[in-house]
């Protein structure tokens, strides 16, 4: 298969074009126009457009000639795998191997599936470089193969390499639940993850003093603003991971923490945007609300602003 997730093709026999958003098998793939909708196409009758590049160039033979660093400033550690959503298909995820180390990495990257092995990505990657080495469908995240890292340092200079690293990661949704940070070397936003992580080193006299500390004070509970949105996307950025039931989990949590602040610190009301959809999420603060001794009454707020979207709470 010549086309990968992310590229930019163009219908043989029709005026359309769109972005490789699914990878059928050898002969089919799916793309996905302007229209968000995906069709299912033969390889044989889409073409790329010359002039489109994705993002992640290949090092080459120039990238070798490396400028000789001061031993005191040579970076040993810093080898990450960052994921990153496509800038135009944002259901495609782009994995890059990032290099923010002062060595050459020789990088090769193999999926397995099924006791069924693929060689995927091989490269010489230079100092301060990334690399795009792989793209998959977010939805799809379930079934994604494990991922085999074989990296290897190089340096001509008079450096101590580090051993080299075989890494085999099977990732799930956890691994991108936290928010999403600037990647380094990338002009993007995604997912990090160490592939170099410095060996952990326990200090036994630090971890003999933790047992004597007093407890810590409790912290102060923050102010909620007056009106708390409880939609998922507000709350976690892994939203597309989550099932429906973590998803009430996480909005509950989240409700049950602001009503608590806002009775601390006595604010007379407070206002839960929770949307209209199927009415789950309102029913449950209903119920919980029915039940605090705390609570003067409830309503339905402003429908003018919110229609049927939110409930306005009056504290006693």
């Amino acid at each position: 298969m010549k086309y990968k997730l992310g590229d930019f093709v163009r219908f043989v026999d029709e005026k359309m074009e769109g972005f490789v958003t699914r990878i059928i098998d050898e002969q089919m793939i799916g793309v996905t126009g302007d229209d968000d909708f995906e069709i299912p196409v033969l390889a044989s009758k889409v073409t790329f457009v010359h002039g489109y590049e994705n993002n992640g160039t290949k090092s080459t033979a120039s990238d070798l000639n490396i400028a000789q660093i001061p031993a005191a400033e040579f970076i040993s550690k810093g080898v990450y795998l960052g994921l990153v959503n496509d800038a135009k298909v944002n259901s495609v995820i782009h994995f890059y191997l990032i290099n923010d180390t002062s060595f050459q990495l020789l990088a090769a990257l193999t999926t397995e599936d099924q006791q069924k092995y693929k060689g995927e990505h091989a490269e010489i990657i230079g100092p301060k470089k990334a690399v795009k080495i792989y793209s998959a469908q977010l939805a799809d995240m379930q079934v994604w193969p494990k991922f085999i890292f074989n990296i290897t340092f190089y340096t001509t200079q008079n450096i101590k390499p580090e051993a080299p690293l075989l890494i085999t990661e099977k990732l799930k949704a956890k691994d991108l639940a936290g928010a999403k940070k600037k990647l380094p070397l990338l002009d993007a936003q995604g997912w990090l993850i160490q592939l170099d992580e410095p060996e952990l080193v326990i200090d036994a006299q630090k971890l003999k003093e933790s047992f004597h500390k007093p407890a810590e004070e409790k912290k102060e509970i923050s102010k909620p603003t007056g009106e708390v949105d409880l939609h998922i996307e507000k709350l976690r950025d892994d939203y597309q991971f989550l099932q429906s039931s973590e998803i009430l989990n996480i909005q509950l949590t989240y409700f049950n923490k602001a009503l608590d602040a806002a009775i601390v610190h006595q604010l007379p009301d407070i206002t839960f945007i929770h949307g209209s959809g199927n009415g789950t999420l309102r029913l449950e603060l209903h119920k919980l609300l029915s039940k605090n001794n705390r609570i003067q009454t409830f309503m339905d707020a402003r429908k003018e602003k919110f229609g049927y979207g939110a409930t306005k709470v009056i504290l006693k």
